[in-house]
C-alpha cells in the first residue's frame, strides 16, 4: 500500500489501483507508521511524498514484495504443472523460419500451454525483460542483473536494389555518399528508452515498423538498409538486390541472447522452450 501511494501520487489513486477504499489505505499506512514509530510520508501540495526514512524502508520493502510475488508465482506453477500460458518475446533479427519451427515443436510438446510469440525491435526486448512481460526473451542486449545464454550471431548487410543510384556510382561508398540517400530504419518497439541503432543521422530516412517492411522498401527501390543476411539470401541470389560496396561497415554482427525472465519459477513449458531455442539456434 505504501508503494502504491508513492507510485500513484496519493491515497485516492492508490485506492483505485488496489481496488480498496481510500480510508482503508489511509488506516493501513497510519498503522504502519505507528508500529514503526517513524514518519514515512509527508504531504507536499496535493501529493504524498516519502520522508528520508520512508525512502530507505520502501526501497527494502519493494524487494520483499518482489520476493512475495515470486513465491506466489512458484506456488501457481507447482499447482498447475504445465504453464497455462507461455510468452515468447523475440528480437526481430532472429531467423523467422527457426522461430516458427520452435513454436511448432512447442505446440506439439506442450499442447495444454497457450503459446504467445511477439516480435520486438531494439530496446523492446530489454523493456520486456525489465517489465517481466515475457517468460522467455531473445535480445541483443541483456539488462544488468539478468543471466543469459548466447544463441547465435546475426550478420546485418548493407544492401540496395540493383538499379539504386548508389550502385551506379561504380566505386566504394563512404558515409557522405550514404547520407545523401534515403535509409530505411526500423522503428524501436520499446517505449522506455528507444534508440536509433544503425541510423547514420541523415534527415532522409524512411521509418518502418518491421524487418519485413524494411526489406519491401528496399526491394521497391525507395531506400537502402542494413538487413539480416538470412532475409537477403534470396534477393541477393536472384540479383534483385546487391550489397553496397562500402569503404567500411558494409556488414555488422549482432549477438542474440536468451533470457529466462522468471528464472526462479521456470516451469516445464519454459524449460522446453529454452531447450528448443538452443537446438534450433545452432541448426
Amino acid at each position: 500500500m505504501l508503494a502504491a501511494v508513492v507510485d500513484e501520487g496519493g491515497f485516492a489513486a492508490a485506492a483505485s489501483r488496489l481496488n480498496r477504499s481510500q480510508s482503508a489505505i489511509s488506516y493501513s499506512i497510519a498503522r504502519l507508521q505507528e508500529s514503526l514509530d517513524l514518519a514515512l510520508l509527508v504531504v507536499e501540495g496535493r501529493k504524498s511524498v516519502l520522508t528520508p526514512h520512508g525512502q530507505t524502508l520502501l526501497a527494502r520493502g519493494r524487494l520483499l514484495v518482489k520476493e512475495l510475488d515470486t513465491l506466489e508465482a512458484l506456488a501457481r506453477s507447482l499447482k498447475q504443472g504445465w504453464e497455462s500460458e507461455l510468452k515468447l518475446i523475440v528480437d526481430a533479427a532472429f531467423p523467422r523460419a527457426r522461430l516458427l519451427d520452435i513454436v511448432a515443436e512447442l505446440q506439439s510438446s506442450c499442447p495444454g500451454t497457450q503459446i504467445q510469440a511477439a516480435d520486438v525491435v531494439l530496446s523492446g526486448a530489454e523493456q520486456a525483460i525489465l517489465e517481466g512481460s515475457g517468460d522467455l526473451v531473445v535480445t541483443s542486449r541483456v539488462p544488468p542483473g539478468y543471466l543469459s545464454d548466447w544463441l547465435l550471431d546475426v550478420n546485418f548487410v548493407a544492401a540496395a536494389r540493383a538499379d539504386h543510384p548508389l550502385l551506379r556510382l561504380g566505386r566504394e561508398l563512404t558515409s557522405d555518399d550514404l547520407v545523401r540517400h534515403v535509409q530505411a530504419v526500423v522503428r524501436d518497439s520499446g517505449t522506455s528508452q528507444p534508440r536509433d541503432e544503425g541510423w547514420l543521422g541523415s534527415e532522409r530516412r524512411f521509418t518502418v515498423s518491421s524487418m519485413d517492411a524494411s526489406l519491401a522498401t528496399v526491394l521497391a527501390g525507395l531506400a537502402y538498409a542494413w538487413l539480416p543476411e538470412h532475409l537477403l539470401a534470396e534477393p541477393l541470389r536472384s540479383g534483385a538486390l546487391r550489397r553496397l560496396p562500402l569503404v567500411s561497415g558494409a556488414s555488422r554482427k549482432v549477438s542474440l541472447h536468451m533470457v529466462l525472465v522468471h528464472a526462479e519459477v521456470v516451469g516445464p513449458a519454459a524449460r522446453a522452450a529454452a531447450d528448443a531455442f538452443h537446438r534450433h539456434a545452432k541448426a
